[in-house]
């Protein structure tokens, strides 16, 4: 797996280089030129810890919960305030986490966003189905935002019990929707769930959008190596038949693919915290990425705190891209939407896309990958399996380690991968 991937990055990256990640950040962050640029807040906090998710979190108690908010709110001004005037951004997305237990605050750190950045596409926040009432729901209305992401994972008790969930009751939830209405409303589920069909993922959907979803995201289940579960993985000819299957059933109901994983009902329904050139991440674990350079914060929430008490930035790792580590970053997470256009990629590098990958582009068609329509490259169901199997072997070989490590480690010397 690790040589899979290995392999790929040399041959993309045109380097036997590796990423080097170091011990190092730069406490002016250069985000005032950076086009299309999204934020990002993480919330660690939860009532309990699911055994499959591999995020950063820890149990909620009101009084840590308070001192985080507290230094997550001088960390925004801390780096907000480097502008001169208030920067243009695309979205805000809230994750962790539970960010819905710290609700009664959310709006404070909104505002304190809003001193130095203007939010032009919505706010978003993941929220537990335990959170969804119509108290919660007025709270977060009020403070601003505007897309939910629920994590029901699933509706039915045989998976609910394998991933040790509590159970996600359809008839409060669509009670509390319809009571609080959002411009977007996004159920998240897994699917390669052991013994998992296409009836069983089939069942999710419609009751998603039965329960007022108008955007369902389908994630594959990954086994981390660092979390606690001990489920199996699904084999890969079962896993793309699966994948296939509930793709195609989604188009056929008029859903429009607006990502490997998502289906939106409605043509302005989005949610993707993910397809955005540059973004800048606030709270622990939280990334950072921006034009020559890619760094992610400490997943310590008590070191955390500290360094924003010293006011300095939380950096844990830093890594400087070469241009062609810059490429490869942009494609694959821009390929996450299912297409890449090279007038994009031309904007941004200054560079033709088929200059520097042109070779490839002509295999990805040759092999059923993708599709060229007006110049702009579209993912087959094919590419977009694929995308996925090679999703799961980066996810492993990089996201896999690099949280394992900073999850033992504060403030890593380095990391190379």
């Amino acid at each position: 797996m690790h040589m899979i991937t290995e392999l790929t990055r040399m041959w993309l990256t045109r380097s036997t280089k590796p990423f080097l990640f170091k011990n190092e950040y730069d406490q002016e962050l250069p985000f005032s030129d950076c086009d299309g640029l999204g934020l990002y807040v993480h919330i660690p906090f939860c009532r309990s810890i699911c055994s499959f998710c591999p995020y950063c979190k820890t149990l909620y108690t009101e009084e840590a919960c308070s001192q985080y908010i507290d230094a997550l709110i001088r960390e925004i001004h801390l780096a907000g305030s480097q502008a001169p005037g208030k920067k243009a951004v695309t979205n805000l997305y809230f994750g962790g986490g539970t960010p819905a237990l710290a609700a009664d605050r959310i709006k404070e750190i909104i505002d304190a966003i809003q001193e130095h950045f203007i939010i032009t596409q919505g706010i978003g926040i993941e929220l537990h189905p335990e959170n969804v009432t119509p108290r919660t729901l007025h709270i977060l209305k009020e403070a601003g935002i505007t897309k939910l992401s629920i994590g029901i994972q699933s509706f039915q008790k045989k998976f609910q019990k394998l991933l040790g969930r509590t159970g996600a009751d359809m008839v409060p939830l669509k009670a509390a929707l319809s009571q609080v209405p959002f411009e977007t409303v996004s159920m998240d589920f897994i699917f390669a769930l052991p013994s998992q069909t296409f009836g069983d993922l089939k069942a999710d959907v419609d009751a998603a959008f039965e329960a007022g979803a108008n955007h369902v995201a389908l994630y594959p289940f990954i086994d981390f190596t660092f979390t606690d579960s001990v489920l199996p993985s699904m084999g890969k000819k079962e896993k793309r038949q699966l994948l296939d299957q509930i793709t195609r059933y989604c188009l056929e109901t008029g859903c429009t693919r607006s990502s490997i994983w998502t289906f939106a009902r409605e043509k302005h329904a989005s949610y993707s915290s993910m397809t955005r050139d540059n973004f800048l991440g606030f709270g622990c674990s939280a990334a950072t990425l921006l034009r020559d350079q890619f760094k992610i914060n400490t997943f310590s929430v008590e070191e955390y705190i500290r360094r924003i008490d010293q006011k300095k930035l939380p950096t844990a790792l830093t890594l400087r891209f070469t241009p062609r580590q810059r490429m490869i970053y942009y494609l694959f997470w821009t390929a996450y939407s299912t297409r890449v256009d090279p007038r994009d990629f031309e904007a941004f590098f200054g560079v033709p896309l088929k200059k520097m990958y042109g070779l490839e582009l002509r295999l990805a068609k040759l092999l059923g990958f993708a599709e060229e329509k007006d110049g702009v490259y579209s993912m087959t169901l094919k590419g977009a399996f694929y995308y996925h199997y090679y999703e799961n072997f980066y996810t492993l070989s990089y996201i896999d380690r690099m949280w394992g490590l900073l999850r033992k480690e504060a403030f890593p010397e380095q990391m190379e991968l």
